[in-house]
């Protein structure tokens, strides 16, 4: 049986690392962007995998595992203005950012063992285009619930669903270095 655990990390770290790099070379331009700006990136780049799964032809060279990437440190993005609110400048200095980064990591990856445990890793069984129909799927909850407000009658709340799509990603990653 596989390491989930460790295979999540070694994801987790690429991740990161862009992150970080990313941070070097825009600082935290990112603090700017409304919760809705955010998911609609994230839905940029599911929709572009979908794509990529349903058509042969790529006329730009970037494959799944890229937008993958991009939807997971998008998500932690967004967990982090859920957390800390939209600015109007840029305000995290690397240190912090990277600091709030590894604290949602380890929120997210939790509730993933904790699931994990419940389901029996049954993502294994999965397809990476059954995953990628999930976090659309979660997508579309949290535009709903953003058009709510944020207001849910009996539903999870945003977060969680940002933590499934950065979970359902790195499942995704998984499968991909397989």
């Amino acid at each position: 049986m596989p390491d989930t655990s460790k295979q999540y990390d070694a994801v987790i770290e690429t991740c990161r690392t862009l992150f970080i790099n990313k941070m070097k070379d825009y600082g935290s331009a990112w603090r700017i962007l409304r919760l809705p700006s955010l998911t609609d990136q994230i839905f940029i780049k599911a929709q572009r995998i979908r794509s990529l799964q349903q058509h042969a032809e790529r006329k730009v060279d970037e494959g799944e595992g890229t937008e993958f990437i991009g939807i997971i440190n998008y998500s932690i993005m967004a967990l982090i203005q859920l957390d800390k609110g939209v600015v109007e400048q840029p305000d995290l200095p690397l240190e912090e950012a990277v600091k709030l980064y590894d604290e949602k990591v380890t929120l997210t990856k939790q509730l993933m063992m904790d699931k994990n445990h419940d389901y029996g890793e049954a993502w294994r069984d999965m397809r990476v285009s059954s995953l990628t129909d999930l976090i659309l799927q979660k997508l579309l909850r949290v535009k709903q619930i953003e058009d709510n407000h944020g207001k849910t009658l009996v539903s999870e709340g945003i977060d969680a669903n940002y933590q499934d799509m950065i979970n359902y990603s790195v499942f995704a990653m998984i499968h991909l270095n397989e």
